[in-house]
């Protein structure tokens, strides 16, 4: 039997850096996607972010990735790293720094088709997630 340090195969799980925010509103209302039909995972609802690109820092993945998916700019000001989640995935383990933003500049908007919804955090239990990312949903009930 496998370890959590190897895939199903018996191959060395890959390590995978995904960088994730917490964006809140005034109201103290949580922002989240839902994963496009066509990608692993799809219909499950998500804190936006994505993949650290070699080479880059996750601040500096969140102000691409929430520029590129929502609409918006963000400064690394105002990304405070909160909390992170350490999964393992069939084929890959993935290490996920999960970022708050209260500020940026813009309308928050699907830029890629996904569904987008404000949530309050004692509601977030409703929406179905990704493994990696339920154990963030108590972290972010306690702050807000």
């Amino acid at each position: 039997m496998a370890d959590e340090r190897e895939s199903r195969t018996g191959e060395p799980r890959r390590l995978l850096l995904v960088a994730a925010c917490a964006l809140v509103d005034a109201d103290g209302r949580v922002l989240i996607a839902r994963r496009p039909e066509g990608k692993p995972l799809a219909g499950l609802w998500e804190f936006p972010g994505g993949k650290v690109e070699p080479g880059e820092l996750p601040e500096d993945t969140l102000i691409r990735e929430l520029h590129e998916e929502l609409g918006i700019d963000v400064t690394r000001a105002c990304l405070a790293p909160l909390t992170f989640a350490s999964h393992a995935y069939e084929e890959f383990h993935l290490l996920m720094p999960l970022y708050v933003c209260r500020r940026w500049e813009g309308q928050v908007r699907s830029c890629e088709g996904q569904a987008l919804e404000w949530v309050r955090p004692a509601g977030l239990r409703a929406y179905p997630m990704p493994p990696a990312d339920e154990p963030l949903v108590a972290v972010l009930r306690d702050l807000l």
